[in-house]
């Protein structure tokens, strides 16, 4: 054979070089890239947009957990996990959408586990600029708008979001708008229905 197997030793010495290795590269990544975590809570003033809902904003919460992913010294990438929630409130057209509805004031609660990845940009000063994507899990399944108890709504949704934040040390400002890009109606033949909403939140970063 042309290659020897390797000790005992040598593979403990490999093995604590690439462990080594690994560990520093990390801490490079981490000092250039400037990461960091955080936690956030906020309002969530959020509306189904589309026949069978009144055109209303219901005020709601959010919390959850974030990350600064640092590309220099005007960039960043920021994702997220949030709780948030959307209510919102039919409005006569909807005996219109299910023949046979009984109730033209009965709310909706979405309880979503959303997911936005935003690329973040400092203008100046602490003002930064936001926007990316977002994609939502919705985590109850609202049987109380059907009467024969089929899921109202999917279970996923995608949404763009943009907007601004403050940066103040440690403390973090923030307000986006949030629009919904696909239907998350699951009753068939009626109208889309997409999620809007408008957010202000506060954070901490670690």
């Amino acid at each position: 054979m042309f290659f020897k197997t390797s000790s005992p030793k040598q593979k403990t010495m490999i093995n604590r070089l690439l462990i080594t290795a690994v560990v520093v590269l990390f801490a490079t990544f981490s000092v250039n890239a400037q990461f960091h975590i955080g936690i956030k809570a906020g309002v969530n003033a959020g509306k189904i947009q589309g026949k069978s809902f009144k055109e209303e904003f219901n005020y709601s919460y959010l919390v959850g957990g974030f990350a600064e992913i640092g590309l220099g010294d005007k960039f960043s990438i920021n994702p997220e996990v949030l709780f948030s929630q959307t209510t919102a409130t039919t409005d006569t057209s909807f005996t219109n959408t299910l023949p046979g509805f009984k109730n033209d004031q009965l709310k909706a609660k979405l309880n979503y586990l959303s997911i936005p990845i935003l690329v973040n940009m400092r203008l100046f000063g602490p003002l930064h600029i936001e926007a990316g994507p977002q994609f939502g899990i919705l985590m109850n399944k609202d049987k109380k708008l059907l009467e024969n108890g089929e899921d109202a709504f999917k279970r996923g949704d995608f949404s763009m979001v943009g907007g601004a934040a403050l940066h103040f040390s440690a403390f973090r400002v923030a307000a986006r708008y949030v629009i919904g890009l696909n239907n998350v109606s699951q009753v068939v033949d009626q109208d889309k229905w997409k999620n809007q909403a408008l957010q202000l939140s506060v954070g901490l970063a670690f």
